[in-house]
């Protein structure tokens, strides 16, 4: 039988003492960048704050389009939805729910959440009713996958303006 030399049989502890040094230093640079990032946002917000005016956002820019002429109303905790009801996912913003005369616009709770690359899925309770309390995920549009949470805040509605002309010309042919 041969022996092996004792030099080899240290060399497998200092490996493993080097991989576990490795592993801790790894996460802590995991938990370390976020923190870091985070820093440097909240840095800029204040530099953006400074400025005075912020930016709209590309969104922001698309959601302001599609209230153009509307007002807004008072929220409401539910709406009513049916099977082929036109839903719009704005990026990083909003989900407008509806068409014509009143659109309802659904501000979550993490809007920079919203992704438009992600489907809505919903698990009502009542079928013809979508509400803030309702429990809504999202998942991948390609692969299905789970993606998130959405935690819903109340819908705005907002209805488009009738200018002042027609309602004087429907009050002359009333006389």
């Amino acid at each position: 039988m041969t022996r092996r030399p004792a030099s080899s049989t240290r060399i497998a502890p200092r490996r493993f003492g080097g991989l576990v040094a490795g592993l801790v230093a790894g996460a802590a640079l995991a938990i370390a960048a976020p923190i870091a990032a985070s820093a440097q946002d909240s840095a800029a917000d204040d530099g953006a704050e400074e400025d005075g005016a912020e930016e709209m956002t590309k969104g922001e820019k698309r959601l302001a389009r599609m209230l153009e002429g509307r007002v807004a109303g008072e929220p409401v905790n539910c709406i009513r939805v049916i099977p082929n009801q036109r839903m719009v996912t704005i990026d990083k913003t909003a989900y407008v729910y509806g068409r014509g005369r009143t659109i309802y616009v659904q501000r979550t709770a993490n809007p920079d959440d919203i992704n438009n690359n992600d489907i809505l899925v919903s698990r009502r309770f009542m079928a013809s009713e979508l509400c803030r309390q309702d429990v809504m995920t999202t998942a991948d549009r390609i692969l299905g996958f789970f993606t998130g949470a959405v935690f819903f805040e109340d819908f705005i509605p907002y209805t488009r303006v009738d200018d002042a002309g027609d309602e004087a010309t429907e009050d002359d042919s009333a006389a």
